[in-house]
């Protein structure tokens, strides 16, 4: 078996989940911001938000993309 390989996916996978939960957190927590009424911009509060969610989508897509065999060809 090859131990180095196995670790390297472990850790992409690590990296990769760590990253998602962070963007979605973010993209939650910026939403839940621009919700307050004393919030003095709420558009750009919000627009990050959408932000965050988008690369979280985008990096979900490219995750689809990576395991479906279909689109390798």
């Amino acid at each position: 078996m090859k131990w180095l390989e196995l670790l390297q996916v472990a850790g992409v996978t690590l990296v990769a989940a760590v990253t998602l939960v962070v963007l979605y957190s973010l993209g939650v927590r910026l939403t839940a911001i621009a919700g307050d009424a004393r919030q003095k911009s709420p558009a750009l509060v919000r627009s990050l938000a959408f932000v965050c969610f988008g690369l979280c989508a985008l990096a979900v897509l490219f995750g689809i993309y990576l395991i479906v065999p279909y689109f390798a060809k």
